[in-house]
Formats: structure tokens, sequence, C-alpha cells
């Protein structure tokens, strides 16, 4: 067999095939061992018929096509692995020459992994920038944490105010008329929440227990209930009974509740100003790292094949149903109560899948530029995280790997390590 190979674009190759005549011909008689029980014959019993005569009566080409596809995939496999090839299509079939005793000749064009011409990816300015953390910041974490601490305590002897927690009844009537879903008996609400309608718990603000009043609001325009969006309604309250929000003091003995380390106040801010820190900087290498990654990818020209931003929309679809089917939720009945045709879903994902194909082959063709590989130990530093994720020492997680798992991690390492390239080489000369 004869290949050759030709360039058309940036992103698509073709492939020229001229099959020895014996090759064929063995595909022909496969063809018809494959298929001789589906021709029934004058003279013959059913799968009897020799291929002459079969030949005869359907036509010289009866078994071509299926001789064609039983021969395929071998041949166009060699020829991807000789011309090295990475096809991201189903390929384009042309044939020239088809005839039994004769040499087989097609051609093939096919969409590959495009060229990428790389444009500044080093020196580009971009600098780290961590956010201080301040004294107003530790105590306003400090402060969250207390009121996750809190206690609610009835209160008889008072009105209703911002953050107490109301036990009430309601009903609400949109033209007299009660509305589905507008009545509770012995609700809980925190004032101030914003958990009901607009304007619903300032006015319960100022009742006292056992009080009945009613509440005018006006639903908002983009309500999720059509029927109710815009409308103005009335809700007929009582307020059951109230429990005030009790802050524990900021004193060494909340401290040991809600810290595992920290036994004082002091220690307990210093702690928490270490988290924040911690975040801060973990916040501020992600940007660091989005802005170098997109800005590397702006710089760089692909032209992308279709399919693979294709591919790259069914990935994204493939994990959304999964997270989905977590949550007990099939992708059909969120098409139908987001009002969605799955093409519609498919085109609201394609320019985040165009830009993570772009990005994904910007990273590649810099890791290939710059010649990075990662180390034995740079792998096994991947490993061991994942590794501790399973509570497993490194040696246990080699053993229980699946085989084929190390490629995985090796492209991990390795897209770490251009990454870390990229961050350390981000700075202007």
């Amino acid at each position: 067999m004869a290949t050759t190979y030709e360039k058309l674009s940036s992103n698509k190759v073709k492939l020229g095939f001229v099959v020895e005549s014996e090759k064929f011909d063995e595909g022909i008689r496969k063809a018809y061992i494959k298929n001789v029980k589906r021709f029934n014959i004058s003279g013959f019993r059913r799968g009897k018929a020799p291929m002459k005569i079969i030949e005869n009566y359907y036509g010289p080409g009866v078994f071509y096509e299926d001789a064609f596809d039983i021969i395929f995939p071998d041949i166009y496999r060699a020829a991807l692995e000789e011309h090295d090839v990475k096809p991201v299509d189903r390929p384009e079939l042309e044939v020239e020459q088809i005839e039994k005793g004769k040499e087989l000749k097609f051609t093939v064009e096919v969409f590959v992994r495009p060229d990428v011409e790389l444009g500044e990816y080093k020196h580009l300015g971009i600098e780290k920038k961590v956010e201080e953390v301040t004294d107003d910041d530790v105590m306003a974490d400090i402060e969250r944490a207390r009121d996750r601490a809190a206690r609610y305590i009835e209160v008889t002897d008072r009105e209703a105010k911002l953050d107490d927690q109301a036990n009430i009844d309601y009903q609400g009537l949109l033209d007299g008329t009660p509305f589905e879903g507008g009545t509770a008996q012995g609700h809980e609400l925190v004032l101030g929440s914003g958990a009901f309608i607009p304007g619903f718990e300032d006015q319960v603000v100022g009742m006292k227990i056992g009080e009945e009043k009613d509440i005018n609001v006006t639903f908002p325009e983009n309500y999720h209930a059509e029927e109710l969006a815009g409308k103005p309604v009335v809700f007929k309250v009582k307020l059951n009974s109230l429990r005030e929000k009790e802050m524990p003091a900021l004193d060494d003995e909340f401290v040991k509740d809600v810290s595992e380390t920290a036994n004082t106040v002091d220690e307990y801010k210093k702690e928490i100003r270490e988290k924040l820190e911690k975040q801060a900087e973990e916040r501020a290498d992600a940007a660091f790292e989005s802005e170098i990654i997109e800005t590397v990818s702006d710089n760089a020209k692909i032209d992308i094949p279709k399919a693979m931003v294709e591919e790259q929309i069914d990935n994204m679809l493939r994990d959304m149903e999964l997270r989905m089917m977590y949550q007990g939720l099939r992708m059909e009945d969120f098409l139908k109560y987001s009002g969605q045709t799955m093409e519609q879903m498919r085109e609201t994902y394609r320019q985040q899948a165009e830009d993570r194909v772009k990005t994904q082959l910007t990273l590649e063709a810099i890791t290939k530029a710059e010649g990075i590989e990662p180390t034995d130990e740079e792998i096994d530093k991947e490993l061991e995280r994942f590794a501790e994720q399973g509570k497993k020492t490194l040696e246990e997680f080699k053993k229980d790997m699946p085989e084929g798992d190390m490629e995985y991690f090796k492209e991990v390492a390795t897209i770490n390590k251009t990454l870390k390239f990229l961050k350390d080489n981000a700075a202007k000369e």
C-alpha cells in the first residue's frame, strides 16, 4: 500500500491511498462470506450461491461497499501513524477507483489538531496582586462566626424588630381571592433576611404578639409565577411569637467552642488572620493565573475545527447532566423547566467551549515550544495529592491505579509545570 500526505490548511489534511488489488480482492471475499446468507438465488439454497453467480446476478459491485468497510479501518489507522496525523473529526472519503482485480484508489480529507501561531507568552507585564487583610476583615469574619453560634430566645414583652425570628400565620389574597402557595401556619421568618417579598418583613416589624394585620405588597415584575408577577396583593398576617437573637460573648470560652487550635481571643484573631491571608493568596494566585491564560490565549492565532468545539460542548453537557443526576434531576426536565431546546442549550455553551479549546491548544503549544517535561518527582507530587484524598499512601495509590491512568497524571503534571513557567515569566524583563 502506498499513501501520500498533503496539508490543505492549518487544520485539515488530505491523505491519498493506493491499495494493492490483492488486498481489496481479499476484502471482497470476506464481504461475500459475511453477506452470502442474505442472497436468495433460484437454483441454490439460501447462503450457498457462489460469489461469481451473485456478482453476475446483482452486478460486479455488489460487495464493494462492504469490502471497503472491512479493509478501511486498518489501512486508515496505519496511514495516520505513518504521517503522524491526529484527526479530530470523521474523515471525508472520495473513491477514485474501485474494481475487482485492480488497485483501490481513494483519498481522505480530515480535520486535525490545528497549528498554533503563538503570540507573546512571556514578560507580559502581569503581576500577582494580593489584597491586604485588615483588622476590620478579621473582626468581620469573627462576627460571622458569632452569628452562626447565636441562639434565639423567646421574648414576650415587646414589639417585633429587625433580626427577630417571628412565628407567623399568613394568607395571601389576590383581588380578594386566596392564591396557590400564599398560605402558611406557624411559619418561621427572620425579619430583615429578605426571604419574603420586598416590603413584607418591614411591615411585620412593630407588630405585637397576637396582633393581626393586613400587609400590602406588590410581587416583583420578574416573579417566577406569571399570574402573580407585578400584581398587588394583601397578606393577612398574625404574629404568634417572637424570638430574639442572642450573640455569644467574644471571650476565651467562645474561642474554645469554635476553634480546634486557639484557646484565647488573641490566638483566635491570629488564626483568623492567617486563614484570611491564605484565602487572599489563593484568590490572587487564581486571578493571576487566569489573567495570564486569557492573555496568552488571546495572543495566539488558531483556526479551531468545528468538531473540536462540538466535542467540548458534548463534554460540558455530560458534566452538567451528571451533576443534575446527583440532584435527582433529568436533562429533559431541566430543558422543559427552562423553556430551552437542546440546540439552544448547546449555543449557550459554544463560546465557552471554543475558549476552552483555544486555551488547551495554546498551553500545549507553549509546552512544546519550551520543551517542558515533568520529572518523575513532579508526577509523584500529583499522585500524592490524589492519594491523600483517598487516604492512601503513594505506593498504595500506584498499586490500585487502573492501567493507563498514569498518562493522565503525567498530563496534569505537565500542564501545572507549564502554568508555573508562565507565572514565573509573567513580569516584564
